[in-house]
């Protein structure tokens, strides 16, 4: 009997491995963090050769800190940073450059000429995606115009694209897979979410090849092989989603109106809407939650670009803090910002504003903010962005009851308590918040037999601890209001 799923969590900042147990248990975890590349102004790359060996050493240390080896693993299951771009010489395995994060805005001037040309229906439509640099296709486009000879290369069959999860399953199929499923299809604005299939017209819209892109397959079922070089024996791959869906499926959001939301680097708030791809008009991504067998489930998505990055930020770059942990301690040691906003728009604003020039700003210092007042404001604002994502998809779809949460920066009381209280609703935190390393477990756990279905899922058992909103509705309209003006400052202004 097979003791573990080995969960490969991918993510912006670092790459984790999860053993988790038949009980959803999770046996061990293994991080390793790697480099992030600033080559301009909103530009964002990584190696993808870095990706993979920082995700292989990951993976190898969990192994090696549970003393289990390649034959105790039932399968692996993979999620991973979504819409960064990677493309590589399909004999050489090589990268034709360094990966196009998600984050990164480079491609903002060829999003504008397609808004200019009045296409965003056209995209919208059929990829339930607004037109932005966040998404894959014009990030594949740019590689295409500017890195030279790879156009010729693709065009003639030896250029291969795939997204994170597609890239680690080529490396760890030793190149005999290249595949990606349909959640991380469904984010690169390439795919039609109605039809199932590579869209051909936006293909030959933006002038990338078709036969340079991956299978699409379910998140759930069987993928590829895991060569036995690189654990020691051979493990079937049966289970892959982005990271948000991943997520998703991890808290258990099976039912159609289950909300989460999720504290990675940036924010997600994600709702199960069944097996209808509900549109929004509120700024709101349409999008794949999960696809097993024959039947796909949708997903309303907002996204905020940067939430526990800014964390990051006040460590790694202001040396304000000296670890994530301690951003709790230092915002409660000041009663409020004393009216100080911090708008985190490194990149550009995600929902509901869709703006890839906004630029991050402060406002409301004065000769008394300090420290703890520029921490706090921080924190804060990760819940403002959260609030205004909600408030999107309460317009569409109506009242929402309650939010579950996860990820790192979930594990902050005050961030917690702050976002109950901007909210107005309940939030629950499950025991374990690894819920999108364990979301890959459940997926291939489920394609493997190693779990028998979503019921046994269901009763695998973890608390919950809830945070209920104690701010007066005066306090919250006041709150969001000074956020209201700090967003209209970090907009471009008009020259």
């Amino acid at each position: 009997m097979k003791k573990y799923i080995l969960s490969l969590d991918q993510g912006t900042t670092s790459s984790r491995a999860v053993l988790f147990e038949k009980s959803g248990r999770a046996a061990g975890v293994s991080q390793i963090e790697y480099t992030q590349i600033y080559p301009g102004n909103g530009w964002v790359e990584h190696d993808a050769n870095e990706i993979f060996s920082s995700q292989l050493e990951a993976a190898r240390n969990v192994l090696e800190k549970c003393g289990a080896s390649a034959d105790d693993i039932a399968a692996i299951g993979i999620t991973n940073q979504r819409e960064t771009t990677i493309l590589w010489d399909k004999n050489t395995g090589e990268p034709v450059c360094n990966a196009i994060v998600w984050q990164c805005r480079r491609t903002a001037d060829i999003c504008e000429g397609y808004k200019q040309q009045g296409l965003e229906k056209f995209f919208r439509d059929k990829t339930g995606l607004l037109i932005d640099p966040y998404f894959s296709a014009t990030k594949i486009k740019w590689i295409l115009q500017n890195v030279p000879g790879v156009r010729e290369r693709a065009e003639r069959g030896e250029i291969l694209f795939g997204t994170v999860d597609c890239w680690l399953i080529w490396k760890l199929t030793g190149g005999k897979t290249h595949a990606t499923d349909m959640t991380n299809a469904s984010r690169t604005m390439l795919y039609n979410i109605h039809r199932m299939e590579w869209d051909k017209e936006i293909l030959g819209l933006l002038g990338i090849p078709e036969r340079i892109l991956p299978k699409v397959v379910p998140s759930s079922g069987e993928i590829g092989i895991c060569d036995a070089d690189i654990f020691g024996s051979e493990i079937p791959i049966t289970g892959c989603a982005g990271d948000q869906q991943a997520a998703l499926f991890g808290q258990k959001c099976f039912t159609k109106g289950d909300v989460k939301n999720t504290y990675g680097t940036g924010g997600f708030l994600l709702m199960n809407t069944g097996d209808i791809p509900a549109a929004s008009s509120h700024g709101l991504l349409t999008t794949i939650g999960w696809g097993i067998g024959n039947e796909v489930t949708y997903a309303l998505e907002g996204s905020v670009f940067i939430a526990g990055a800014a964390v990051k930020w006040l460590r790694d770059e202001m040396g304000l803090i000296s670890s994530a942990a301690e951003s709790e301690r230092v915002a409660m040691s000041v009663e409020s910002t004393e009216g100080v906003y911090i708008v985190p728009a490194f990149t550009g604003l995600g929902a509901p504003y869709w703006q890839p020039e906004a630029r991050g700003v402060i406002t409301g210092l004065t000769r008394g903010s300090g420290r703890a007042h520029i921490v706090r404001a921080v924190l804060e604002a990760i819940a403002y962005q959260t609030a205004d994502v909600l408030h999107a998809m309460e317009e569409d779809v109506g009242r929402l009851g309650s939010v579950r949460v996860d990820g790192g920066a979930s594990s902050n009381n005050f961030l917690m308590q702050f976002q109950s209280d901007i909210l107005g609703i309940d939030i629950t935190r499950p025991e374990n918040v690894e819920s999108t390393a364990i979301g890959a477990a459940f997926l291939a756990g489920l394609a493997c037999g190693f779990w028998s279905g979503k019921d046994e899922l269901l009763s695998l058992g973890g608390s919950f601890e809830k945070f209920s909103p104690v701010m007066t509705p005066k306090q919250r309209e006041d709150h969001l209001a000074g956020w209201k003006k700090a967003v209209k400052c970090a907009m471009p202004q008009e020259q």
